[in-house]
């Protein structure tokens, strides 16, 4: 406990040193000394793990309730970008993740959302320009600029976002990117804009281009988003380069691990020790400057025993001397919270669903189990009456996306890969503006899911036949107030309901919520149309 002197035995590993020795002693929550000693414990101690880039709203969690679940699994601190909430409440929304997560003992370091909206292709519910971000980033408690998603923008000289970028440099913060797919070429100039790393790199070919020319690559395992295996080969040759991060981490996930994960599966793979650990301890922490300690006198005293080097299960963990979780259960208490939103949508009708045929073939979403980007298909349509409808013989389902900010028309598209057999699934969670996306089988589900959402003012939904199901989610209408463990288990119920109406993906919920994320290609639907992320432009349904 802070303020009281306290002697940790354990075979200490220094990682920078390369080295596993020793004793610790820590006074008032910092490293008084690290010294050798013989009979040590039969623990390991070692710097705590650092999620280099994740969106703390994606778990559904409020930063008090992620950080209850997150030490468990010897997690001491985040670099977190809090564009989510941004998109719907401005600047209000990252003063409340920090207000909230400064409430527990644990690390949040937040970003400067540089994209909100992430384009104007959508509706979202603030806007964050030049001044916004000068006024974020000269706070101390801003460690940087937040992931440029508008990568178009920076090829193509935008002046409002190299203002943003200038802003960065003016403060002497560094930038997070987000550049999916771009060639080589449009990656060196990218990255000559000052921007620093990247956690969108899909291939391996895509990852060592961008570390070649100096970037930090950001291997990124979420609910999702899943790049480890095709990126991890990388870390023995970029040891200095290489960090971990989550992304976007749905609460069941949280619940079974964190990066501790990562560390097992790289070193399953035979990768060197002190490597796998440099990505997971140190590299975000020299990167972006972050006060989180490193087992070294003077620093503060945030670490965690683990029982050996292979299994690396979580014994204790322990933040500025304070002991917040041992053996799988977490010392950090629940903290009351508010409950802001913006939320002013109007029910709709079945009628506002139907697809008026305007041609032979229409374009298709095709939704990829396990990453962001989709695929464009031409597909003949099912019509009937007049309208092209769903045909889940064809897996081709209805994508229906609704502005949460206001009565509009919906926006609908088809997609596949669902898998969907009956019913409708709908969330609130929908990045980036975080607008009302649905699909399912036939209209009426589509409608009544939605309209659950509506009536809730934020959750995810699920509907088939006289079933009914929704988790609410009253903060921004896309986080909870519940008991983290609470919510990880109401969320695990939706997904196995999702996947009992027929949905063959591994996170049905999680992949929707990216179909209306633009700024990844190729095909995705925002509340005003479909888009082509490849062009950055709307596109017609029918060809």
């Amino acid at each position: 406990m802070a303020g009281v002197t306290q002697t940790i035995s354990g075979h200490i590993v220094d990682i920078l040193n390369r080295e596993i020795f020793g004793e610790v002693v820590v006074e008032n929550g910092m490293i008084r000394s690290v010294s050798r000693k013989e009979g040590m414990a039969n623990q390991f101690i070692l710097p705590g793990f650092i999620d280099a880039h994740v969106h703390i709203e994606s778990s559904m969690l409020i930063p008090s309730e992620f950080a209850r679940l997150a030490v468990v699994h010897g997690t001491v601190a985040t670099v977190s970008d809090p564009h989510e909430i941004a998109n719907v409440l401005g600047i209000p929304g990252v003063d409340y993740m920090i207000d909230n997560g400064s409430k527990v003992p644990f690390k949040f370091y937040f970003g400067a959302p540089s994209c909100v909206p992430a384009t104007s292709f959508e509706t979202a519910g603030a806007r964050l320009g030049p001044d916004a971000i000068d006024e974020l980033l000269r706070r101390p408690s801003i460690k940087y600029l937040a992931e440029m998603m508008n990568w178009p923008g920076v090829l193509n000289k935008d002046p409002e976002v190299l203002e943003k970028l200038s802003v960065a440099r003016k403060y002497g913060k560094v930038v997070d990117g987000h550049a999916p797919g771009l060639s080589e070429e449009q990656s060196k100039e990218y990255i000559s804009a000052g921007i620093s790393t990247d956690h969108e790199c899909v291939t391996y070919a895509e990852a060592k281009h961008k570390l070649n020319h100096g970037m930090k690559v950001i291997i990124r395992e979420g609910s999702a988003a899943r790049n480890f295996d095709a990126l991890i080969a990388l870390l023995p040759a970029y040891a200095d380069q290489v960090m971990f991060g989550s992304d976007d981490k749905h609460p069941d996930s949280l619940e079974d691990g964190h990066i501790n994960l990562l560390v097992k599966r790289a070193l399953a793979r035979g990768m060197d020790l002190f490597s796998v650990l440099r990505a997971a301890c140190v590299n975000p922490v020299l990167h972006y400057g972050l006060d989180v300690g490193q087992l070294v006198a003077g620093d503060p005293a945030d670490f965690i025993a683990v029982d050996n080097l292979t299994d690396f299960t979580v014994i204790q963990t322990y933040i500025r001397g304070t002991l917040v979780a041992e053996r799988g259960c977490s010392r950090i208490d629940s903290v009351s919270a508010r409950t802001p939103n913006n939320f002013t949508a109007l029910p709709i009708l079945a009628e506002s669903l139907r697809v008026t045929l305007a041609g032979d073939k229409i374009r298709v979403i095709e939704a990829l189990d396990g990453q962001l980007i989709t695929r464009e298909l031409f597909i003949r349509p099912k019509v009937s009456k007049g309208f092209a409808v769903t045909d889940p013989e064809r897996d081709i389902l209805k994508i229906v996306v609704v502005s949460r900010y206001g009565s509009a028309t919906p926006a609908i598209a088809f997609i596949k890969n669902f898998g969907l057999k009956e019913g409708a699934i709908a969330s609130s969670v929908a990045h980036d503006s975080h607008n009302i996306i649905a699909v399912g089988v036939d209209d009426d589900s589509l409608v009544r899911a939605i309209n659950m959402i509506i009536r809730e003012k934020g959750g995810i939904s699920a509907v088939s036949g006289d079933m009914e199901n929704i988790l609410p989610l009253p903060v921004a209408g896309i986080m909870s107030l519940s008991d983290g463990h609470a919510v990880a288990r109401r969320y695990k119920e939706m997904d196995q309901l999702a996947k009992r109406m027929g949905s063959s993906l591994g996170a049905p919920y999680m992949t929707l919520s990216f179909m209306a994320l633009l700024v990844i290609p190729s095909l995705k639907l925002s509340d005003k149309g479909l888009f082509d992320g490849h062009k950055f432009t709307f596109t017609p349904l029918f060809k």
